[in-house]
């Protein structure tokens, strides 16, 4: 072979590989770099919407996604970050694992120079995550409060089912409906229980309360999945003119309203809620900033019999 030919097929050689690993790429920087997503348990409708609709937003802005679950359990949690770190994933969204427990694990990856966008639930802690982005719970408890006390006529018996107690959302949501039903003395909780959100526990404490005391006219439920188990457990029963109003706006619960078992829900705009988070990160890791506060609250919507058809999949249409 020629010195010329050899230099010459060199040179075709070394444009080739430069063109295979940099020419012949046509995906943008961002769509090389992964968002690790990170929920509570998928089987929970309002947490696959959040994890399904951060995920579609992630690629349509040309990144690659994680999407994992760590079930609400603080040490899987830790975990899954663990993971996301090692991975050197651009950034984190979380619907974390508890308000405290979950401080140290969205430090760590901050530290790690991995920053957490937090959704649904906050944490205890300000300059740790780039976001914190929640429903207006308290905002929403108040109305799905007041469609209630007008639904019974503010007055009867009534059950109150809570959600997980290390949930920070849980407090708030309580202390947004007492603050509009403790005023009215026609109205007398008979009963108050953690379903932990789940519908089959909410079943089961429904089951279980009416069997001592059948005189109930309204269940005030924490979240959906737990409305629904206490519908399904008064129609088991023969009581299905209680009144049952839940909090979430789950399809589940918007198709259940349009039957007539449920009275009313409140959205929290959860698919509206991962976009941000996703948007948010992006701009974060291509200017530096988020442009917004920390922490923000989004407003909830009440949703009735009368404009039920206005909605999808935890959004408005």
């Amino acid at each position: 072979m020629t010195m010329r030919l050899r230099a010459t097929t060199i040179w075709v050689v070394t444009v080739g590989v430069m063109c295979l690993t940099g020419c012949g790429s046509t995906k943008p920087a961002a769509s090389r770099k992964t968002i690790a997503i990170i929920t509570p348990s998928n089987d929970n409708p309002f947490f696959k919407a959040e994890a399904e609709t951060a995920a579609k937003r992630a690629a349509e802005l040309g990144y690659e996604t994680s999407v994992n679950s760590h079930d609400d359990d603080a040490n899987k949690q830790d975990q899954l970050i663990d993971v996301a770190i090692a991975n050197k994933a651009a950034a984190i969204i979380l619907d974390n694992a508890g308000a405290d427990a979950s401080v140290a694990a969205a430090r760590k990856a901050k530290e790690a120079g991995i920053p957490v966008f937090l959704i649904d639930r906050e944490i205890n802690a300000n300059g740790v995550a780039a976001s914190q982005i929640v429903s207006n719970n308290y905002q929403g408890a108040t109305l799905g409060a007041q469609e209630f006390l007008r639904l019974m006529g503010e007055k009867g018996n009534y059950i109150e089912l809570v959600g997980r107690e290390s949930d920070t959302n849980a407090a708030i949501r309580t202390r947004g409906y007492h603050d509009v039903l403790d005023k009215y003395d026609g109205l007398k909780q008979i009963g108050r229980q953690s379903a932990n959100w789940s519908q089959s526990e909410a079943y089961q404490k429904i089951e279980t309360m009416i069997q001592g005391n059948r005189n109930i006219q309204g269940v005030i439920a924490g979240n959906d999945t737990m409305a629904l188990g206490a519908a399904a457990a008064l129609k088991n029963a023969g009581l299905d003119k209680v009144i049952v109003i839940g909090l979430d706006g789950s399809p589940d619960a918007i198709a259940s309203i349009k039957s007539g078992a449920m009275k009313a829900t409140v959205l929290q705009p959860a698919a509206k809620i991962a976009r941000m988070a996703v948007d948010q990160a992006h701009k974060f890791l291509t200017t530096g900033s988020t442009g917004v506060p920390e922490k923000q609250s989004i407003d909830c919507e009440l949703v009735t019999p009368a404009n039920a058809d206005q909605y999808r999949v935890f959004d408005r249409k």
